[in-house]
């Protein structure tokens, strides 16, 4: 994958907000990791901020809305993973003044 693609996909991705902070998963820095196949397959590997975040498969949901609108993916799999945790160090300098955590 090119890295205008993966740019692309990113963008897409910051479409996607986290319903209880208010900010894209891409800032939150919960998006670990995305690969497109030669199928048109996209793989996002992502975490969420706590394990037992209600919202999950909202989330999930939204992710694959989001990248349905490019052209080069035909599906989408999103794989949540605990390993490497989440921590606010994750976080972007946008989303650390949205939110006031320093």
């Amino acid at each position: 994958m090119d890295e205008a693609l993966k740019e692309n996909i990113y963008g897409a991705l910051e479409q996607v907000i986290d319903p209880e902070l208010g900010i894209d998963i891409v800032n939150l820095g919960l998006v670990y990791d995305v690969d497109l196949n030669d199928e048109g397959i996209a793989k996002v590997t992502m975490t969420l901020t706590s394990m037992g975040c209600p919202l999950a498969p909202v989330i999930v949901d939204q992710v694959q809305a989001a990248l349905a609108d490019l052209p080069e993916v035909k599906q989408t799999e999103v794989d949540i993973v605990w390993n490497p945790p989440w921590t606010k160090d994750k976080m972007s300098r946008y989303a650390k003044i949205a939110l006031g955590v320093t």
